[in-house]
């Protein structure tokens, strides 16, 4: 089969979007099929590469960078589109935004009458904290937001979202077509627990504590991840028994560094910035606990890796992050935006130290329902049905039942 797959970001960038959009063309070109993922260029200059088996190719752009480091566009481009569509003739195009250029993939695509597919990341959330003076009229902006996205979503044949609840909220905002939920999926053959790893030696290679207990984030360092949250909880326990370790760079370092300057916490709150693909498992596997604070996730792939890494998780009560914890048993929940509750369950860790091992244990379990090979599978499905025309699950009953990692829902948390 042949699969375009067109989105404003992908490597080398490391947002959530690019993560998955790698491991999902990587994934089905590994399966033997004909891959080519199109976006637009973050250098200014376009080029045509080959990555890991996937044709890449950038083109030629606008840099938004001065809102967001990761965004850049690709408008009027009409007539390259053509080109592409008439040189690598796909089976099927899959758009995961709603931007400029794969509105054209899809406007264009139609006309062909090429198969269409669309992945949701977009909440409002994510973007409105560049939109200044955004929190005045949050509820107007998000209206146009949403109906900016259905414009070009409910022109495809069927959109996925990474979980339950990310499917859900397309559902409630009125979206025309069928609506499956699939995970992003984890790659459990990086990630996954090292018993024989020497703790202290990576501790030390990155300048954290080799003694007290770290309790980690990985992400994009910017406004809506709430990062704040947890400093803000360190400082309400008033302890220096633990230290957080924030992996990740974005807009909303210096602020941060800021905050832990003024609360005297420097040598509790260790910002790693930039951390090494190759060094991530390592790195996750010498820390004991994983904490996301957003109140904006559709899944979090960052906790999916700290789970396949056998650790408990430390997570908002938000969005999607509820299917990933049952809370007790493979870490707890806190409610969202409140650090004073933040700081009750990092006490509630501290004080069980011995419930560790098991809780990750627990997490490498419900992890298994999102592998990448699940992922895959998942929507080589769903492309083949719908590429051969034949009739495709009830995404809301019969989906549930069939898709792989199915056997596994049995024993995941619903979605509040």
């Amino acid at each position: 089969m042949r699969i375009l797959i067109t989105g404003c970001t992908y490597f080398p960038s490391r947002n959530g979007q690019s993560i998955f959009m790698i491991n999902l063309a990587e994934g089905l070109a590994d399966q033997g099929n004909k891959v080519m993922v199109v976006l637009p260029t973050r250098d200014g200059h376009p080029k045509k590469f080959e990555r890991n088996g996937v044709d890449i190719l950038e083109m030629k752009s606008l840099d938004l960078g001065q809102f967001h480091a990761d965004a850049s566009m690709t408008f009027f481009a009409d007539k390259e589109v053509n080109h592409i569509l008439d040189d690598f003739r796909p089976d099927v195009i899959h758009i995961h935004d709603h931007y400029p250029l794969s509105n054209t993939f899809v406007r264009i695509g139609m006309k062909r009458h090429i198969k269409l597919v669309g992945t949701n990341h977009f909440v409002p959330d994510n973007l409105a904290p560049y939109v200044p003076g955004s929190s005045h009229f949050f509820s107007l902006l998000s209206k146009v937001m949403w109906n900016w996205m259905l414009m070009t979503f409910n022109h495809l044949d069927f959109a996925t979202a990474p979980s339950r609840t990310a499917a859900q909220i397309l559902r409630e905002q009125k979206i025309k077509l069928p609506v499956y939920p699939i995970s992003c999926g984890v790659n459990t053959k990086r990630f996954k627990p090292d018993p024989e790893i020497d703790r202290a030696s990576w501790r030390k290679r990155f300048g954290l504590d080799t003694q007290k207990p770290a309790i980690l984030f990985v992400g994009r360092v910017d406004a809506e991840k709430k990062i704040d949250l947890l400093i803000n909880a360190l400082k309400i326990r008033g302890k220096d028994d633990v230290q957080l370790v924030i992996i990740g760079n974005g807009s909303h370092r210096k602020h941060l560094e800021q905050i832990s300057r003024h609360f005297g916490m420097e040598k509790q709150v260790h910002f790693l910035g930039f951390v090494a693909d190759e060094d991530l498992p390592s790195l996750i596997n010498s820390t004991d606990i994983f904490a996301m604070p957003s109140e904006a996730e559709l899944l979090s792939i960052a906790s999916l890796e700290a789970m396949a890494c056998g650790k408990p998780l430390l997570l908002a009560n938000a969005r999607a992050l509820p299917e990933l914890l049952h809370d007790g048993v493979n870490g707890y929940l806190f409610d969202a935006g409140k650090p004073e509750d933040a700081a009750k369950k990092i006490d509630l860790f501290l004080s069980n130290p011995d419930t560790w091992t098991a809780m990750g244990n627990e997490s490498l379990k419900m992890v298994q329902m999102h592998t990448l090979e699940n992922t895959i599978a998942g929507y080589s499905m769903l492309y083949y049905a719908l590429v051969a025309g034949n009739t495709l699950p009830n995404p809301q009953t019969e989906w549930l039942r069939i898709r792989p990692g199915a056997a596994s829902l049995k024993n995941a948390p619903t979605a509040n």
